[in-house]
């Protein structure tokens, strides 16, 4: 029974086809490590079109175009196996959102990427080695 006031063809276009990304592409758990960053510049190798995840716009509907330019917000879990990266994409006119969740195969690294945490800590430790002894 279909809810008062609803129209599903509004919602659900019967004829829209959706690439199921997040069971095509992989077979069985994401690797340990992952591919990008949180600050990494990258590029979106496929259009994303919603799936029905985003609640404000039909199923179908196109999300982000390929070739747009983003940066890694946060990296993230769905189902505890599959990788999900939050990329936030700047100066996309023709895309309904900004931020979209996008799978390891959809993007490109547009810059290697520097974990500056590691680099500080090792900074750290050298410094330590270099200006302190063990024996003051």
């Amino acid at each position: 029974m279909a809810a008062k006031g609803i129209n599903h063809d509004e919602i659900v276009n019967p004829n829209t086809y959706l690439h199921d990304s997040v069971t095509a592409s992989r077979s069985g758990k994401d690797e340990d490590s992952a591919k990008f960053g949180v600050g990494q510049k990258v590029k979106l190798i496929k259009e994303i079109v919603n799936d029905g995840t985003y609640p404000h716009s039909p199923i179908g509907t196109l999300m982000m175009p390929a070739g747009a330019i983003g940066y890694i917000k946060s990296i993230g879990e769905f189902l505890q196996v599959i990788r999900v990266y939050e990329v936030h994409f700047l100066g996309v006119e023709e895309a309904p959102v900004e931020v979209v969740g996008c799978r390891e195969n959809e993007l490109e690294a547009m810059e290697d990427y520097r974990n500056e945490v590691d680099e500080e800590l090792e900074f750290m430790r050298k410094h330590r080695e270099k200006h302190y002894s063990k024996e003051d």
